[in-house]
């Protein structure tokens, strides 16, 4: 199915022959080619931008025309499109292509602490001329850092000498681990419940009460009720969609690459039973680009499940983020998968009452729906019963930094950062004494190392000027600074920024200007966090004043 929901939404037809320069024939041919029998309605813009990424790598300027024209869209329409996100590389005629490889590292704020900045220049003296080398945003495997990315090939801990063999020889494909694939699920009991749901013989009533009784929060960082969601949009008016956020974009955050590397059905069956629940027609997933690896495994899971379903299923379509940390907030996503630029809406209305394609939308990050299916199986107690210091259910902490043992740990909500480095991090490096800690990743805030008996959990941090978000836990120590911390977080929010915003725009890169000098105009940033937090429509520019605050609270003899 092509999205029937979709279809009667956003055909490309309708229009005359656009306006502007005329189309090479060769390049219409080619995109013709490309595209085969792709529809080529505007909400797949993006998708077939990266057919032509993909193939030449970049997107030269005559091809953005003649997929313009093949679409009935303006050149500008297209133009601008491609030129949002960073994993497009458009070229115009009388400029040079990029080398035919790019090894991306990247500079976020665990990758510096672990040397990127000196590996990046490593690989330029190494790589030579040929090879393109460039600074990227988090690409969502903190606990491997350094990480250079050789194409799509992630390269863990990296190094020159481990990068080089691999540029060599071109092996630009992010290789696929062991994980569990559909048979293998369905041996394992998966699916039942959701074929329990389509046959009848469960109650989407209790299956609500269910999820609010279980205390199941949104894990993608905004943490609303679950079940509570599941009823504002159920009172909708039908039809109804569902769209799953897995662009993780947030520095630090890397939990559901980890499951969907290891178990890619389970949150599969978790968007089935909420398709049914709440009455859903159609489901999109959208996918950070950088997680190639993972799309490979969802195309080939999506097909066997497809080929032989449990039941009866929604149509369900994978779209490919571009690389756009902003396309992590839920109207920016619902913009990309419409083959937009990823830029946040205004609010009210709320995506639940007007969000894809116009219709009522049950936005969920991955981790909550992959855990639908163990809560329905051992009961809303069981999992709120996990918590620690007063908190309920269990969290998945992407932890990085100075620790012994980096990774996603599944600990009980509530605990604190001293008990979550001792119990499952196996300790401080050695060498390294904790000093500071960021709670919820970039935009979450600092803390120092005294303030390490908080619990982590939804609103534990927010007096503190912090929050959790996404539990991502990022670790300094004393060979660390906590305004360089900042300052790097901040250089990602100024990349990142989507433009739309005067205040985020130009607040974000005064700010950074600010906070490298010696020693920091308190006033003057104080004047800019007001701006950017007031008067910003989404939550990068409204976050973004966190880092500063909290060292200018919180370690004011670093600033002068």
């Amino acid at each position: 199915m092509e999205g029937g929901i979709v279809k009667k939404q956003s055909g490309g037809g309708g229009r005359g022959m656009p306006k502007g320069r005329a189309v090479d024939p060769q390049a219409l041919a080619e995109v013709r080619t490309l595209l085969g029998d792709a529809p080529r309605r505007r909400d797949l813009l993006i998708e077939h931008l990266h057919r032509i990424q993909d193939r030449y790598g970049h997107i030269p300027a005559r091809h953005l025309v003649a997929l313009a024209q093949e679409m009935r869209l303006a050149t500008t329409e297209v133009y601008e499109v491609a030129t949002f996100y960073h994993h497009f590389d458009v070229v115009k005629e009388e400029d040079a292509p990029p080398p035919p490889l790019t090894v991306r590292v990247c500079d976020s704020l665990s990758c510096e602490l672990a040397g990127a900045r000196g590996l990046i220049a490593e690989l330029k003296r190494a790589l030579g001329a040929g090879v393109r080398v460039i600074p990227a945003p988090c690409v969502g495997r903190c606990e491997q850092a350094p990480v250079a990315v050789v194409g799509q090939n992630p390269v863990a801990q990296a190094t020159t000498e481990k990068v080089k063999p691999l540029v060599a020889g071109r092996k630009t494909k992010c290789p696929i681990a062991k994980y569990i694939g559909y048979a293998e699920y369905r041996r394992r009991g998966g699916y039942r419940i959701a074929a329990e749901c389509l046959a009848g013989k469960r109650d989407g009533e209790a299956i609500m009460k269910t999820l609010e009784d279980s205390a199941l929060r949104g894990l993608g960082g905004a943490g609303f009720p679950a079940g509570r969601k599941w009823r504002i949009v159920r009172a909708e008016k039908a039809p109804r969609l569902l769209a799953i956020n897995i662009d993780e974009g947030e520095p630090g955050t890397f939990k559901d690459r980890y499951y969907l590397e290891r178990d890619p059905h389970r949150f599969l069956e978790g968007a089935i039973i909420a398709a049914w629940t709440v009455q859903i027609a159609e489901i999109y997933i959208y996918l950070r680009d950088e997680y190639a690896g993972c799309r490979e495994i969802l195309e080939r899971e999506l097909r066997a499940l497809q080929a032989d379903p449990p039941c009866p299923l929604p149509p369900i379509f994978l779209r490919r983020g571009a690389g756009a940390y902003i396309c992590g907030e839920e109207s920016a996503m619902i913009e990309s998968i419409e083959g937009k630029r990823g830029m946040p809406r205004l609010r009210p209305p709320y995506v639940a009452q007007v969000g894809l394609f116009g219709y009522p939308t049950l936005e969920h990050n991955m981790e909550t729906l992959h855990w639908m299916r163990e809560i329905l199986e051992k009961g809303a107690d069981w999992f709120a019963s996990q918590g620690r210091h007063g908190r309920k259910g269990l969290r998945s902490f992407s932890v990085s930094g100075r620790v012994q043992k980096p990774g996603v740990h599944l600990a009980p909500a509530g605990i604190t950062v001293k008990e979550l480095i001792d119990e499952y991090c196996d300790g401080m490096l050695a060498g390294h004494k904790f000093y500071a800690y960021l709670p919820g990743g970039a935009s979450g805030g600092i803390l120092p190392a005294s303030m390490g008996d908080i619990p982590l959990d939804f609103d534990t941090l927010n007096q503190h000027g912090c929050f959790i978000g996404s539990a991502a836990v990022m670790i300094l120590s004393d060979q660390d600074k906590a305004r360089a911390a900042a300052a790097n977080v901040m250089k990602f929010f100024a990349e990142e920024s989507c433009g739309q915003c005067t205040p985020c725009r130009v607040g974000t890169a005064k700010a950074l200007g600010l906070m490298e000098k010696p020693r920091w105009d308190r006033g003057l940033l104080e004047e800019l966090s007001v701006a950017m937090a007031d008067a910003s429509i989404c939550g990068l520019g409204q976050a973004a004043p966190n880092p500063i605050r909290c060292v200018v609270k919180y370690f004011p003899k670093e600033i002068g």
